[in-house]
């Protein structure tokens, strides 16, 4: 029988790498009895002193936690965190960060890395709305999207809709890096609009990556992206659905517009994604 979900969260209110601050405890009236509170590090306590909009590792990743300068990568939706162990295992000189409110299952990444030791990779349990408040400008590097929920129906709730990539700009360095890996056509297609009508720097394009041929993957030193696959992952291949990948610069300047057009929706669906609409195209 599974671990229940309070014993998970149990386990990670002592985990050193597990931090976690969701919406409700970072939108409280301003008061030192309000403050959010951190498992881990802080050891569950009240941050006594810090307003309630505040995070005190915000600009102090790298030296208080990591202890090292090496980049820092976010994987957003991180799910039980397989790809940002997978990465942190294969990328010993960067810093590795999975994001996610759903804590039950995070538990499985985060119980991996701390048996396995990996010292550079941390999990922050938040709602990702409020990403830009953990981070201080400039102070990631990359970003990494996996398997995010295409939200067919409204885009500001797509991770890569202008509406998210105002806020990863308040926080990620100059030309950082965005990457989506993806099963879904419509966050795919969508994702490429957004890139064309914004002029961003397309890297890589692939519509199928396990079929394509990327130099630029296979032969750059990028092992990590076709070696790491999800339990999901790996059951969407076994469906014949193709994964996609798509990687990005973000520029810190610059309007960023929506793109009107009309996409067809996936006419499939994921193991917890449901169609919400009727229509068969969607802005």
């Amino acid at each position: 029988m599974s671990k229940g979900k309070l014993a998970k969260f149990a386990d990670m209110a002592s985990y050193p790498h597990v931090f976690e601050c969701p919406f409700r405890a970072m939108d409280k009236p301003e008061s030192m009895d309000s403050a959010p509170s951190l498992s881990g590090r802080a050891g569950g306590e009240s941050l006594g002193g810090e307003s309630a909009t505040s995070f005190p590792m915000r600009g102090r990743w790298r030296q208080d936690f990591f202890k090292n300068d090496n980049p820092i990568v976010l994987e957003l939706g991180c799910g039980r965190g397989e790809y940002a162990v997978g990465l942190a295992r294969r990328y010993p000189d960067c810093n590795f960060i999975g994001v996610d409110i759903k804590g039950a299952r995070m538990w499985s990444g985060a119980t991996e890395a701390l048996n396995e030791g990996l010292k550079n990779v941390a999990f922050l349990r938040t709602n990702i709305e409020i990403i830009d408040r953990f981070f201080a400008p400039g102070e990631v590097d990359e970003i990494w999207l996996t398997f995010s929920d295409p939200q067919m129906k409204k885009a500001t709730k797509r991770l890569t809709s202008t509406y998210f990539l105002q806020r990863y700009r308040r926080f990620l360095k100059d030309g950082g890096l965005i990457h989506l890996k993806t099963d879904s056509n419509f966050l795919f297609t969508y994702t490429k609009y957004v890139t064309e009508v914004n002029h961003l720097p397309v890297e890589v394009c692939a519509d199928d990556l396990y079929h394509a041929s990327l130099p630029s993957i296979t032969e750059g030193g990028d092992g990590g992206l076709l070696s790491i696959r999800t339990y999901y992952e790996q059951m969407w291949l076994s469906r014949g659905i193709t994964i996609k990948y798509i990687r990005f610069r973000l520029p810190a300047e610059g309007n960023l517009v929506e793109p009107e057009v009309d996409i067809p929706l996936d006419d499939y669906r994921s193991y917890s994604r449901e169609k919400r609409s009727s229509l068969t195209t969607g802005r």
